[in-house]
C-alpha cells in the first residue's frame, strides 16, 4: 500500500475487526494516515480507540482484515514492522524507584541501544533534563507522560503514535502536553492521536477519524468537517419583526429564528448576500451580522448521540 508516490503509508488498515465473544470491540475499520499528518482518533470512552492501536501495533490479532505500518504488517514483519514507529498505548509505565534517566537506559538497552547522548537529547526535548536524576516514583502524572514521550523518541520515529496524552493532566500539563504535541510534528514526525479531548484535537490536528461502536462514522480533514456543519448565521437588524418576515421568503434561506435580540438563519454566501441587499433596500438597518460557527465538540456529540459502550473495556479485560 502506497500513497501514489511509491513511499508507503505511515498507517493503513483494511477491514479491521475484533470480536470477544459475543462483543464487537472493532467493526470493518478502514484508517490512512498520510505522511505529515497530525491525525486525531475520535472516540467516546470504550469505542474500540484503544484496541484499534493495539491491533495496529501487533499487539493484539485482529479477527479479520489487515494493518501495514509503513507498508509492513506486525503480524508477518515482527518486529522489523515497528521500525520508525514508537509510542505508547494505554499510558507508558515505568520503574518507579529507578530515575527517568535510568529508566531510559533501560528501555534503550533494551531496544538494541542508540547513540551517546541521544538520552539527553530526548530528555531536552520533553522539558526534564533537570529532573532526570529524581525517582520517577516522585514525578507528577504529567512529567510520567512527557517521559512515556521520551522513551518514544528514543528510536527516533518518523511514525509517533499516542494513546490519551493528556488524559488525568491539569490545564498547565494540557498547555505543555499541546505544544510538545506541536513541536514534534513541526520536525516532520507523523502524529496519530487518539483522544476524547477534543479542544486539543481542534487545535493540533489536521485530520480526523471518529469511531462510534467501533465503526468509524467520519473520516477525513478537519477543517471540511467543521465546514459542513457551519450552522448559518446571526444578524442584529432595526426592525427584527420585518426581517424575519422577508428572509422566511427570500430564496435561498432557511432556519429562520429570533432569539436574544438577534435573527437567525441558515445561507450559503450567495444567499447571504442577496438578502442583506434586499433587507437594506427595505430599509431595515443591519448592525451586526456574525457567521455561526460549530465546534468539534458539537459536532461530536451530535455525531455520536453521546453514547458510549463496554466494547474496550471488554477487550481491556
Amino acid at each position: 500500500m502506497s500513497d501514489g508516490t511509491g513511499e508507503a503509508r505511515p498507517v493503513e488498515a483494511r477491514g479491521l475487526v475484533k470480536r470477544y465473544g459475543e462483543i464487537v470491540a472493532v467493526n470493518d475499520v478502514d484508517l490512512t494516515v498520510e505522511r505529515g499528518d497530525v491525525f486525531g482518533y475520535l472516540g467516546p470512552n470504550g469505542a474500540g480507540k484503544t484496541t484499534s492501536l493495539r491491533m495496529l501495533l501487533g499487539l493484539i490479532r485482529p479477527t479479520a482484515g489487515e494493518a501495514r505500518l509503513f507498508g509492513r504488517d506486525p503480524l508477518t514483519d515482527g518486529a522489523r514492522a515497528l521500525d520508525g514507529v514508537a509510542g505508547f498505548v494505554e499510558g507508558p509505565r515505568f520503574y518507579p524507584y529507578m530515575s527517568g534517566r535510568k529508566n531510559l537506559r533501560l528501555l534503550a538497552d533494551l531496544d538494541g541501544g542508540h547513540p551517546p547522548g541521544r538520552i539527553d537529547e530526548v530528555l531536552e526535548i520533553v522539558e526534564l533534563r533537570n529532573r532526570a536524576k529524581d525517582r520517577v516514583g516522585g514525578y507528577s502524572h504529567g512529567m510520567r507522560q512527557r517521559l512515556g514521550i521520551a522513551a518514544s523518541l528514543l528510536r527516533e520515529p518518523q511514525l509517533l503514535l499516542l494513546d490519551e496524552p493528556a488524559t488525568g493532566l491539569d490545564p498547565a500539563g494540557m498547555r505543555d502536553m499541546r505544544e510538545l504535541i506541536k513541536r514534534l510534528a513541526s520536525n516532520g514526525i507523523t502524529i496519530l492521536l487518539s483522544s476524547h479531548i477534543l479542544a486539543e484535537v481542534e487545535e493540533l490536528c489536521n485530520r480526523v477519524a471518529i469511531i462510534r461502536r467501533g465503526t468509524i462514522i467520519y473520516q477525513g480533514r478537519l477543517d471540511a468537517l467543521l465546514e459542513s456543519a457551519a450552522s448559518g448565521f446571526r444578524i442584529r437588524v432595526s426592525d427584527p419583526d420585518r426581517a424575519l418576515d422577508l428572509l422566511n421568503d427570500h430564496p435561498g434561506i432557511g432556519s429562520v429564528s429570533r432569539a436574544d435580540g438577534h435573527v437567525r438563519f441558515q445561507s450559503d454566501e450567495a444567499s447571504l448576500g442577496a438578502a442583506t441587499v434586499a433587507l437594506g433596500r427595505a430599509g431595515i438597518g443591519i448592525t451586526e451580522l456574525v457567521p455561526q460557527t460549530t465546534s468539534l465538540e458539537e459536532l461530536f456529540l451530535t455525531m455520536t448521540g453521546g453514547e458510549t459502550s463496554d466494547a474496550d473495556s471488554a477487550a481491556t479485560a
